[in-house]
């Protein structure tokens, strides 16, 4: 039987919250799990709230928002630091949740069964379904070399959901019904081996929000690991449901995280003209993705 450590990190979306936190009790599991809410500086009461409905949860709170990777590390030090010692800590897990994601019933038993039914799996994720009912592209990608990312950011890969070299980065062109050995899942909702987080550390905060999920599932598979999407459960992310407009900050953190990730595993090998390439290329997709955002209709704007 298998442990598993549930982080949520939440900032001001207690609403949202409670029904994450309900959906994860209903879960049949026979696999234990603790759940840990990690309150990154919130303002509408979240972690009372927490406290007051929600006894078995562990809350922690920091003064200030620590976005997603400090929020979540706030909790995996301490998992990392309790956990059980030797061989056990192979049949250790964290399962990462927006506090905007609800899980499905069995999503904890069978992400960890299929974990333990394959030892060289480092990560996995479920299925994730936005609320219109479409996939979340997100929950299944390879990594954004400098050819993926143009072909995404480009719009190629949009164009030709099907064409196996331009859809590469979403994987638009294999069936999202079927298990499949992926580069990343998305943080939203992912599983990991506590031994393969032992091999190869927390979460790197230099990424406040987005490209984290990329830049562990990078790492772990550097290390030897597995990545699997596994659609034989899913799950529903609220994000976007609110609002068709970003706030500026999120915009500027996802083109940083880019940058910040192509500079950590590829400007090395790659010859400077590239380098200069692809930042310009960042900074300008990033510069129309502001001025497109602005023509939008205004929102309630929030940040992890």
């Amino acid at each position: 039987m298998a442990n598993v450590h549930v982080v949520v990190v939440n900032y001001n979306t207690a609403g949202l919250l409670r029904r994450c936190l309900d959906h994860l009790f209903a879960s049949d599991s026979s696999h234990p799990f603790d759940v840990t809410v990690v309150d990154n500086g919130s303002s509408d009461n979240s972690l009372r709230m927490v406290r007051d409905d929600y006894p078995q949860v562990r809350g922690l709170r920091s003064e200030r928002n620590l976005g997603f990777s400090g929020g979540n590390n706030l909790a995996l030090r301490r998992i990392v630091a309790d956990g059980p010692g030797g061989a056990a800590r192979e049949h250790e897990y964290v399962l990462l949740v927006n506090s905007d994601l609800f899980v499905e019933p069995g999503t904890i038993q069978t992400l960890v069964d299929f974990a333990e039914s394959r030892p060289t799996v480092g990560v996995v994720g479920p299925r994730i379904e936005k609320p219109d009912g479409t996939l979340d592209l997100a929950c299944r990608r390879s990594f954004p070399t400098p050819a993926n990312a143009f072909f995404k950011l480009s719009g190629l890969s949009r164009r030709f959901p099907g064409h196996a070299r331009f859809a590469a980065y979403n994987l638009t062109n294999l069936d999202d019904r079927e298990l499949t050995e992926v580069d990343a899942v998305t943080g939203a909702c992912m599983l990991v081996r506590l031994a393969a987080i032992d091999r190869v550390g927390l979460l790197d905060e230099a990424f406040f929000m987005y490209g984290e999920d990329l830049d562990w599932a990078y790492r772990i598979k550097a290390a030897g690991w597995q990545v699997f999407y596994n659609p034989a459960t899913r799950t529903l992310h609220q994000k976007g449901a609110t609002s068709a407009r970003q706030s500026g900050r999120m915009i500027v953190e996802f083109y940083r995280a880019m940058n910040l990730f192509y500079r950590k595993h590829y400007a090395s090998r790659a010859p400077r003209p590239l380098n200069w390439l692809v930042a310009i290329g960042i900074a300008a997709r990033g510069a129309l993705a502001l001025v497109i955002n602005l023509l939008r209709p205004a929102a309630k704007k929030r940040v992890i």
